[in-house]
């Protein structure tokens, strides 16, 4: 599902990433348009994100495929 749905960071839909965040990283905490999720680690990389329009932020895209990496999904 992860490789389908990210394999461009610029055209990813922002519900679409936040249904894989809180599929691998559970329940996230909200502040105001952001969506900030826990991991299992200390440190980099966090899990924030946010929406631009009905996008995913391509950035962000990439930090969660780093992070989801790091998870070796």
């Amino acid at each position: 599902m992860v490789k389908d749905v990210l394999p461009n960071p610029k055209n990813v839909k922002f519900d679409d990433l936040l249904k894989i965040c809180i599929r691998y990283f559970g329940k996230p905490r909200t502040k105001g348009s952001h969506h900030i999720f826990k991991t299992p680690w200390k440190g980099d990389p966090r899990i924030n994100i946010q929406k631009e329009g009905n996008m995913a932020k391509p950035y962000q895209v990439k930090l969660v495929l780093k992070a989801l990496d790091k998870l070796k999904v």
